[in-house]
């Protein structure tokens, strides 16, 4: 009997500078991921990444900025991640909060050291151009 996989349904804050994206690494964890989380309740894609950027690295997304980029699924042990991926712009100055031990900006090569599903996002960036190869060159 096959058993359903649950939905672990997540949206994340794509922020690219200098062919470099935005990762966060949480306190406790080893791995780092784009940012972004898990909705509450009812919360829209919108109100779940406005909270959680502001949670995780305290700026503000500008709500008017934001577009969808793309959704990428990836099995996990015993679940499906799903994550919904934004562009924004932001005001404030990026720092990170109680819950996040780390920021960092990855390049391409960075890719293992990230989830199978921010994988996926990586593997398009770099195809578009939008992600260096390698931390010596700039897009």
């Amino acid at each position: 009997m096959r058993t359903e996989r649950r939905l672990i349904d997540t949206v994340a804050w794509v922020r690219i500078e200098g062919g470099r994206i935005l990762c966060a690494r949480p306190k406790g964890k080893d791995v780092f991921y784009i940012p972004g989380g898990k909705r509450e309740g009812a919360e829209t894609d919108l109100e779940t990444l406005v909270r959680e950027i502001e949670e995780e690295l305290t700026v503000a997304l500008l709500p008017e900025s934001v577009a969808h980029v793309g959704t990428y699924e990836a099995a996990i042990p015993d679940a499906v991640v799903r994550m919904a991926c934004y562009i924004a712009d932001y005001s404030g100055t990026l720092a990170v909060s109680s819950e996040i031990e780390e920021m960092a900006w990855f390049t391409y090569a960075d890719r293992p050291h990230v989830p199978p599903v921010d994988q996926l996002l990586f593997d398009d960036l770099v195809a578009d151009g939008r992600l260096a190869d390698r931390p010596d060159l700039d897009n």
